[in-house]
């Protein structure tokens, strides 16, 4: 299975079933409460890869564009080393940015950037870490607490509409027992133990959390902000 197709339909046999599972569903959620039925609307997916959600979210747009480093051949249009987009001011509606920021060098600049192409009152879409084992591809800098993300985007002029963790501390211990594990062992054994682990880490994140101490401290933490121009 590519990449593409584990983030959206993940098996339960892979060791990222639960959270990657979680973020489809969350990422449904802002679909249809956020961004259904709101007209023509121009995507940007900045940092594509090879744009997993562009299923589920191109039909609710008009224009979805792929924005990624020359490195991507599927990418629409190729940002410059420094992370600049060669697109307009005010030109885009919807800025999506799905697991990217910890692997930005300045974040900051990228949520500059993203704020300077999205018109007035358009919506950043974004995903990123809180709790996560190191991962470059082919870098990985950073990692938020829940307050630490929401003070990044505020200072970067947006008005967060909706934030939420996704995988409390608890089922996020066991994942990092489970990659521990799964480390070194030949890959045709990881489903062996990836299932067992993904059911339990599904169990205590449904027992033993609430959605409020997710939002607080998670694996995940997902958000739709607006642009507020007006004030930046």
């Amino acid at each position: 299975m590519n990449d593409a197709k584990r983030r959206l339909n993940p098996s339960i046999f892979d060791s990222r079933w639960l959270p990657l599972s979680k973020t489809r569903k969350h990422l449904e959620f802002i679909i249809e409460n956020y961004l259904k039925g709101k007209g023509d609307k121009v995507l940007a997916d900045f940092g594509c890869g090879d744009m997993p959600y562009k299923p589920i979210l191109s039909p609710f747009v008009s224009n979805y564009i792929g924005l990624d480093l020359k490195e991507n051949k599927l990418a629409d249009i190729h940002i410059s080393p420094e992370g600049k987009i060669q697109l307009e001011e005010n030109s885009v509606d919807i800025i999506l940015s799905t697991q990217v920021l910890e692997h930005v060098e300045d974040p900051a600049g990228y949520l500059d950037e993203s704020f300077r192409v999205l018109k007035n009152n358009g919506q950043l879409v974004i995903s990123t870490h809180g709790y996560w084992i190191y991962h470059p591809t082919p870098f990985d800098y950073w990692r938020w607490t829940s307050s630490g993300l929401q003070k990044v985007l505020k200072k970067a002029g947006y008005e967060i509409e909706y934030f939420k963790g996704i995988l409390s501390r608890p089922a996020v211990g066991l994942l990092l027992i489970q990659d521990s594990l799964i480390f070194k062992i030949p890959k045709f054994l990881i489903p062996l133990i990836a299932f067992p682990f993904q059911i339990m880490m599904f169990l205590i994140d449904k027992i033993l959390a609430s959605q409020k101490s997710r939002d607080s401290d998670a694996a995940i933490y997902i958000a739709v902000c607006k642009a507020v121009k007006n004030q930046h």
